[in-house]
């Protein structure tokens, strides 16, 4: 049944002979996604990706590996210039996103392909091509799989861990990913601080004008995530970002807050 949702209206996805899904709110109620009950969700690296995209983007971006289209849909939303196109292999994940698309009324300026990032005739066959995207954003697979204990449940391991061992998966990611993005376009990913050495190795060469901004859960605490900026193409110098501090004893910053509300870009 899996290998069917790609194809699934969105009135069957959502029946009783389909996988559990539940509906959240994102950005204070402006997006509606349908996620898996079961297995991977999405939440605050998916809005702090999306609103690392430049308030003012306009053309076509691509979220590789967009799972339900989270971070995409999010672009969207925000920035009603854009043309999404989501890339997810994941039939389930690509099924629901394909709905969310509809659910939030996004048809015209969004769509959803099941292909393999790894697979350039695959890309191309279903018509994702080289060169061509203004921005990508990507949130990869964050557990490598020889380190780590993986979830038994698929779809959630597939989502957060790699499909092969050691950091040149990530640098594939990373390659394939890029190789995407037009001469001059922007790639912004999202990661754990620890793989910063294999992301600039990855970009050398292949990209400048790298920026690395330190996410913060507390003020008093260690980066738990990096978001990462770079031009495909350009020679200019590596840029660190101010800190951006996501909870403070009342909950969220107010940076954080607006973000969360999709009332604010990230100011990098």
């Amino acid at each position: 049944m899996r290998a069917l949702l790609a194809n699934y209206p969105m009135a069957d996805l959502f029946s009783a002979a389909a996988p559990e899904s539940v509906a959240d709110s994102f950005l204070g109620g402006r997006l509606l996604l349908h996620q898996p009950a079961q297995g991977h969700r999405c939440g605050t690296d998916a809005v702090l990706l999306a609103a690392a995209v430049p308030a003012d983007f306009s053309g076509h971006a691509i979220d590789a590996g967009s799972g339900i289209g989270a971070a995409g849909l999010a672009v969207a939303i925000t920035r009603p210039r854009a043309q999404v196109g989501l890339l997810e292999i994941d039939p389930f994940a690509l099924g629901l996103a394909r709905a969310n698309i509809v659910q939030n009324g996004l048809s015209d300026r969004c769509h959803a392909v099941e292909a393999d990032l790894f697979s350039p005739a695959g890309l191309r066959k279903a018509g994702v091509y080289s060169d061509r995207a203004g921005l990508l954003i990507t949130n990869p697979p964050f557990l490598d799989p020889g380190k780590s204990r993986l979830s038994p449940e698929l779809g959630k391991q597939r989502a957060h861990a790699m499909p092969e061992d050691g950091p040149s998966a990530l640098a594939a990611w990373i390659a394939a990913s890029l190789a995407l993005v037009a001469p001059g376009g922007m790639l912004i990913m999202i990661h754990r601080p620890d793989v910063l050495p294999v992301i600039l190795q990855s970009l050398a060469g292949r990209a400048g004008a790298i920026t690395v901004m330190p996410v913060y859960p507390r003020r008093i605490s260690k980066a738990k995530r990096i978001l990462v900026r770079a031009k495909k193409g350009s020679r200019a110098p590596l840029a660190l970002a101010a800190p951006l501090v996501l909870h403070d004893e009342h909950g969220f910053t107010p940076a954080a807050d607006a973000i969360h509300r999709g009332k604010s870009a990230i100011q990098w």
